[in-house]
């Protein structure tokens, strides 16, 4: 008889799916209201999936914990969190979750009409717009953390002492917005010199895609190509502008 842990994960499976399966919501949308909370929640969720599905295909640790009663097992993870450490390494905690709040900052900001169109800067609208991004960040770090699809409810990370503590919960929506910052910086003063080096397509599709890793990311989770950027022309029009 199939466990509710492993009812879970299938029904992860099946949400991973039908946000794969769902229609990009049109610019025309996007400008209608504030925020597109439907198309930000599938996109999310998405993302949600592919993290819960790496982590039960490489950790075997994860897998084993798929077995057992739910609930309990969960309770008793979620009540373990406290200090600051979680025994993960540096590389874990302070480079793969800050990239990881970059890519779910970026995510609420290409379906906020108003600040997908913001360039880093000084500009007020800019900087309340990345405060909205780390706010979406927060709640999915909390939610990725200790909430019913989480961590601590798949594989059950936190059951075992001294691999729960607050360093995810905070480093990963404020280091995240930091450097999605960054990137917006990099964006808006390199990459926009290094486009005008070449009139090669490849080069504009290299350069946008590894020097902004985390808004490409977030731009596949909306079926977007890497390079995409929402405040000006695809690499195949700035070419052909320039012939």
């Amino acid at each position: 008889m199939i466990s509710l842990r492993t009812a879970v994960a299938l029904v992860l499976c099946v949400v991973s799916l039908q946000a794969a399966t769902g229609k990009e919501s049109s610019s025309s949308e996007l400008e209608t209201g504030r925020f597109h909370w439907r198309a930000a929640l599938i996109q999310s969720g998405l993302f949600l999936g592919i993290q819960h599905g790496f982590r039960l295909a490489t950790e075997e640790g994860a897998r084993n914990e798929l077995k057992g009663p739910f609930f309990p097992d969960y309770f008793r993870s979620v009540r373990s969190l406290r200090g600051w450490g979680d025994g993960d390494p540096f590389l874990v905690n302070y480079i793969g979750h800050p990239m990881m709040g970059a890519v779910t900052g970026y995510i609420q900001i290409q379906n906020d009409a108003e600040g997908r169109i913001q360039q880093f800067g000084s500009s007020p609208d800019y900087w309340k717009s990345r405060m909205h991004a780390l706010a979406w960040s927060a709640a999915y770090s909390l939610q990725f953390e200790l909430g019913p699809i989480s961590e601590a409810s798949i594989g059950n990370v936190g059951k075992k002492p001294g691999t729960m503590g607050m360093v995810d919960l905070v480093v990963t929506p404020i280091a995240g917005t930091g450097w999605l910052a960054a990137e917006d910086a990099l964006d808006r003063y390199v990459i926009t010199k290094l486009e005008k080096m070449s009139l090669n397509r490849g080069w504009k599709i290299i350069v946008r895609s590894f020097l902004n890793p985390d808004r490409s990311f977030a731009n596949v989770m909306r079926w977007k190509v890497p390079w995409h950027r929402d405040t000006r022309e695809g690499v195949n029009a700035q070419a052909a502008a320039r012939e």
